[in-house]
């Protein structure tokens, strides 16, 4: 299933910390070295007096050193002709737009790489997916000013990546952008809007978008065969809820502080949902034509999951209600235009105008369970 499954360090972190406190803090008195964990290479110069309390139970080895799984630091790119050349409409990316530049990144790449460190002008930005979880999510890589070049751990937590950036060896979890060890332990990640679509959605959305480059490599084989239908997530070992199956992907987020799933079976028969939740009036939107980077041998080949997003439906003031039509095209009953998987109205009274995306993303549920076990899945929690 995965090359670096062959050799596995199953190496539990232990550390006796202050477990009242929701950090542990330093003293001044105690060298930084004593305060190591057991098992922890001394390749780290982590500060590992700082760290969430808990945290150093519930990481593994994923039985690869640091950066064994190498991040992509200087990216480049292609036209969408040029990458027509070897992904099929149905290939997975993760799509991305910043100050009018639109990014997509492959999943065959990401599978290889987990993390792109990129530029849109400025702005530093990190393009990050973990397979074990089927996480795609993007952050912006500064923290008080400083940019960061963010890299794979090789350690794993609830079988998300952690990341850790090479400014302050922080370690960094890629579930959730927080920081869990290190100088920037308690700081966060700003998350930003990005949708896991088809190469062929991305190309009709940006025209002029651009794709990440293979770099003269061979992508596109997927070292996870079979992982997305396996009931046993590779090293985790947290608890399961039987209200989904553990790798049942979901279109998860945490908006208005309630955590809420949409499984991607309802959404596939459904096609769109009209909710609300806390005062957001949102909209789950879900189309056909994505293939799963993490079911056949070939990305390419493997079954039809689909992609969904997670919307706002208040466009001027008007709350918007959505449906989806016999012949597969999504209508807002006020004027009936047309929209698509970005939000975006392409024909009709409102062509042209956009919705806000939320932040909701596609994860497998054991994933999303073991970060957010307070959350409500439509369809089992809310008819």
């Amino acid at each position: 299933m995965r090359q670096r499954m062959i050799q596995i360090a199953l190496l539990s972190l232990t550390y006796v910390g202050l477990s009242a406190l929701l950090f542990a803090i330093p003293s001044t008195s105690k060298a930084q070295s004593e305060c190591r964990p057991q098992g922890i290479s001394s390749i780290w110069e982590t500060d590992f007096c700082l760290f969430q309390v808990g945290v150093f139970d519930e990481i593994l080895s994923g039985g690869v050193p640091r950066d064994g799984i190498p991040p992509i630091d200087s990216p480049t790119f292609e036209s969408l002709e040029d990458a027509g050349t070897w992904l099929q409409p149905q290939s997975p990316v993760i799509a991305f737009e910043l100050d009018g530049i639109a990014r997509a990144y492959p999943l065959a790449i990401l599978t290889r790489h987990e993390i792109v460190n990129d530029l849109f002008g400025n702005s530093p930005i990190a393009v990050t997916f973990c397979p074990l979880c089927n996480s795609a999510v993007v952050f912006k890589r500064q923290i008080d000013g400083q940019t960061l070049r963010l890299g794979v751990s090789g350690l794993l937590r609830n079988s998300d990546l952690i990341m850790w950036d090479e400014q302050t060896e922080s370690w960094w979890q890629q579930f959730t952008g927080e920081g869990i060890v290190g100088e920037y332990t308690g700081a966060q990640l700003e998350m930003l809007p990005s949708q896991v679509v088809s190469f062929s959605a991305f190309s009709e959305q940006f025209p002029d978008g651009q794709v990440l480059s293979r770099s003269g490599r061979n992508y596109g084989s997927n070292p996870y065969v079979g992982y997305d239908s396996t009931s046993q997530p590779f090293l985790f070992r947290g608890e399961f809820d039987d209200r989904l199956p553990p790798t049942e992907r979901v279109l998860a987020g945490l908006l208005a502080g309630q955590a809420m799933a949409y499984p991607f079976p309802i959404l596939a028969e459904l096609g769109v949902i009209n909710d609300q939740i806390g005062e957001r009036q949102v909209v789950a939107i879900w189309q056909p034509g994505a293939t799963s980077a993490l079911d056949e041998s070939s990305i390419d080949d493997s079954r039809d999951v689909g992609m969904a997003a997670l919307y706002n439906r208040e466009l001027d003031g008007q709350v918007l209600t959505f449906r989806l039509e016999s012949d597969g095209k999504i209508l807002d009953d006020a004027t009936g235009s047309v929209w698509n998987i970005f939000g975006t109205a392409i024909d009709g009274a409102l062509k042209g105008s956009q919705l806000r995306q939320e932040l909701a993303f596609p994860h497998f549920w054991f994933a999303w369970f073991a970060f957010r076990p307070e959350t409500e899945v439509y369809g089992i929690d809310v008819p």
